[in-house]
C-alpha cells in the first residue's frame, strides 16, 4: 500500500514537470470507494440521504470478492439492478460507518484546567466548562483491524487518538485541527495534540501531503496547509525541541508538496512572481458527494464535465466548499473556477510557516536551511505585495488568474497576512481597520459574515465560521493600535454571546452559524445539514473566553459598551492613535 502510494507521488511530480497532470492516476485506486461502477450506482440511487454514509461503511470482506460478487450480481441481472437489490448488496457486504473506531476519552483530560478561573462571568464561565468536557465526546481511537486490513475501510490508518470536528465528520480533518489543537492546549492537554501532530507526520511520511481529511477518496486534495503553526503552538506550550527535531524534516517536506504542486508563476508589471493556489488536477466526482457533483455536470456539454469536477475538488481543498468566492461571473456552482484564483489565506498561511521553518531550522542549528526560508519567505511577501495588497482599499485580494485583477469582495480571509504576521506595519493595521469600518463588519452583532454575497452555498452570507473570527481578531488584538484592539474584543465578543446564547438554547455548538437572524441560529446552505460538535467552534470560543475572559460578559444588558458606545469609542480610539 505505502509502496504503491509513493510510487504514484513520484509520477505525480513527474507529471506535473512534463505538463502532464490531467492525465495521472489518481492517488486513490480503490474501486469501491474513489470510482468504478458499484460507487456510481450506489450513490445514483441515492440510497442514502447523504453520499458520505456509503464511503464511511467498512467492507466485511475483501474489496475483491465484493467486486467479483457485483460483477456477478450485474451479469445475472442483465445489468439491471433494481434500488432495492442494491440496497440488499449493500447491507451484506458492507457494515455502518463509525464502527472501525472506538469512543476516546483523552487520558491527560483533567476536570479544571486553569484557564477557567480567568473567566469572570459565571455563565460563561460554566458554559467554557461544558465545552472542555466536549473534548471527551470528540475523541476517536481506530480500531487495531483498520492497520491490519486496510483495504477493508475508507478510514487511513491513524496509531495515535484524536479529536473529530462532529455529526458526519467521523475521522480527522486537516485544517480543523489547527483550532482544534489551541482549545486542547488550553485545556492542558499536550499529550493528546502530540499525538495528533505525530498522525499527520506520518501521514506526510506516507503519501507525501495530508489529506483533505482521513479517507482514501480525500486523497487528491489537501487542504489549508497548517501543520507547522500546529507544531509551533505544540513547542510554545511544551518548548520540545526533541519532537521538533524528529520532526522537521517531515515538516519541510508538505512544504515541498505545496511549492511543488500547487505553485504558479505570474508575470506583474515587467516582474515575475511565485504564489500558490489550491488546485486539484483529477477528474471525476467527489466519492462523498457523488450524486451532487454528477447531477451539477449533467447540465454542461459532456466534454466540460471532467474541468468542472476538478474545480469542485480544489474548492473542497480549499476548505471553503463552496463559496462565491470562487465562482466567475455568477453566484452559481457551475461557474466555479477556483484554480484560477490566487488567495490571500493560502498564501498567508504559506508565508507564516516559511518563517517559522527559518525559525525552527535556526533554533536546531541548521543556518543554511534557515536562510533556504527566510529567502522563500521575502519572496512571497514581496509577490503578495505586488498582487494582493490594495493600498487603496486598504486589504488584500484574491488575484484572479484569467482576468490578472483582484477580487474586491469582502472576505475576512482579506485580513489574513495580518492573523499570520506576515505584514504588521502600524500604517497597514490601520488601513486593515478603516477597511473592516468602511465595509460596516461591525453593524453585525454576532459574527463577521463569511461574505456579504447571498449565493446559497455555506461559506457565503449570511453563514458565520469560526476560524474566520479567529482569523480577523488575532491580527486586530496582537497589533500595537488600540483602536485595532478594542475592535477585536468587540468582534470576540459578538462572536461569544452568539455562540453562548445558541448554546443556551440547545446545549449544542454548531460548524456555523446564521448571523442574520435576532439571536443567532445554527447556519445553513450547502451540501448538507448544519452539523453538532463542533471541534473548531470550540476550539475558538475558548481561545476568546481565555483571552479576554475578564471582559466578556454571556449578556448584552451587561457589557461594557453597546454597540452605538463601542463605535464612538473607536472613533475617539481613532483621533487618538
Amino acid at each position: 500500500m505505502q509502496g504503491r502510494n509513493g510510487i504514484l507521488q513520484l509520477v505525480l511530480l513527474l507529471g506535473l514537470e512534463l505538463g502532464l497532470e490531467g492525465a495521472l492516476p489518481p492517488p486513490c485506486d480503490s474501486q469501491i470507494y474513489c470510482s468504478g461502477e458499484l460507487l456510481r450506482r450506489v450513490q445514483m440511487a441515492k440510497l442514502y440521504r447523504d453520499d458520505k454514509h456509503f464511503v464511511d461503511m467498512p467492507l466485511n470482506t475483501t474489496p475483491d470478492q465484493v467486486l467479483k460478487d457485483f460483477s456477478t450480481l450485474l451479469s445475472s441481472s442483465g445489468g439491471y439492478i433494481s434500488r432495492d437489490l442494491l440496497k440488499s448488496f449493500v447491507m451484506e457486504h458492507f457494515n455502518d460507518p463509525g464502527q472501525e473506531m472506538e469512543t476516546w476519552i483523552p487520558e491527560d483530560w483533567r476536570d479544571s484546567p486553569k484557564f477557567l478561573q480567568n473567566i469572570l462571568d459565571p455563565k460563561l464561565r460554566a458554559w467554557a466548562k461544558d465545552l472542555h468536557n466536549l473534548w471527551k465526546k470528540l475523541g476517536r481511537k481506530m480500531k487495531l483491524e483498520v492497520g491490519r486490513q486496510p483495504d477493508r475501510y475508507s478510514l487511513l490508518y491513524a496509531a495515535q487518538p484524536f479529536i473529530v470536528p462532529g455529526g458526519r465528520f467521523i475521522e480527522f480533518y486537516y485544517w480543523d485541527s489547527f483550532w482544534v489543537i489551541q482549545g486542547l492546549l488550553l485545556s492542558e492537554m499536550p499529550q493528546t495534540v502530540k499525538g495528533m501532530l505525530q498522525n499527520f507526520l506520518d501521514i506526510v511520511e506516507r503519501y507525501g501531503h495530508i489529506p483533505n481529511g482521513g479517507r482514501v477518496y480525500y486523497l487528491q486534495r489537501s487542504q489549508p496547509p497548517l501543520l507547522t503553526l500546529m507544531m509551533d503552538r505544540y513547542l510554545a506550550y511544551t518548548n520540545d525541541t526533541d519532537f521538533l527535531r524528529a520532526s522537521l524534516g517531515t515538516l519541510h517536506r508538505e512544504l515541498e508538496f505545496w511549492r511543488h504542486n500547487r505553485s504558479v508563476n505570474i508575470s506583474h508589471k515587467g516582474a515575475s512572481y511565485t504564489l500558490n493556489r489550491y488546485h486539484v488536477p483529477y477528474g471525476g466526482p467527489r466519492p462523498e458527494s457523488y450524486s451532487k457533483d454528477q447531477e451539477l455536470a449533467e447540465l454542461l456539454p459532456e466534454d466540460a464535465r471532467e474541468s468542472l469536477w476538478a474545480e469542485l475538488k480544489a474548492g473542497a481543498e480549499s476548505g471553503w466548499d463552496f463559496s462565491s468566492r470562487w465562482f466567475v461571473g455568477s453566484n452559481y456552482l457551475l461557474d466555479i473556477k477556483t484554480s484560477q484564483v490566487v488567495p490571500v489565506d493560502l498564501n498567508a498561511f504559506l508565508c507564516q510557516a516559511e518563517g517559522l521553518l527559518a525559525a525552527f531550522y535556526a533554533t536546531l542549528g541548521n543556518t543554511s536551511m534557515a536562510q533556504v526560508y527566510e529567502d522563500a519567505r521575502a519572496r512571497r511577501k514581496a509577490a503578495m505585495e505586488a498582487l494582493l495588497w490594495n493600498e487603496t482599499l486598504g486589504a488584500w485580494f484574491d488575484f484572479n488568474l484569467e482576468s490578472r485583477q483582484q477580487n474586491h469582495a469582502f472576505y475576512p480571509t482579506n485580513l489574513s497576512p495580518l492573523w499570520a504576521g506576515c505584514f504588521s506595519d502600524p500604517a497597514v493595521v490601520i488601513k486593515n481597520v478603516k477597511y473592516l469600518e468602511d465595509n460596516k463588519i461591525l453593524t453585525y452583532k454576532h459574527g463577521i459574515p463569511t461574505s456579504l454575497q447571498i449565493s446559497g452555498q455555506q461559506w457565503d452570507f449570511p453563514n458565520a465560521w469560526a476560524p474566520l473570527q479567529d482569523l480577523v481578531v488575532k491580527g486586530l488584538a496582537e497589533s500595537n493600535s488600540r483602536q485595532a484592539q478594542e475592535m477585536a474584543f468587540q468582534l470576540a465578543q459578538n462572536w461569544i454571546r452568539t455562540n453562548f446564547a445558541v448554546y443556551q438554547k440547545n446545549k449544542v455548538m454548531y460548524e456555523k452559524y446564521d448571523i442574520n437572524m435576532d439571536s443567532g441560529e445554527p447556519g445553513g446552505g450547502g451540501e448538507y445539514e448544519v452539523q453538532e460538535g463542533f471541534g473548531w467552534t470550540n476550539g475558538v470560543a475558548l481561545k476568546f473566553l481565555n483571552q479576554y475572559g475578564d471582559r466578556l460578559t454571556s449578556g448584552s444588558g451587561s457589557t461594557m459598551f453597546g454597540t452605538s458606545c463601542l463605535l464612538l469609542a473607536l472613533l475617539l480610539l481613532g483621533l487618538l492613535c
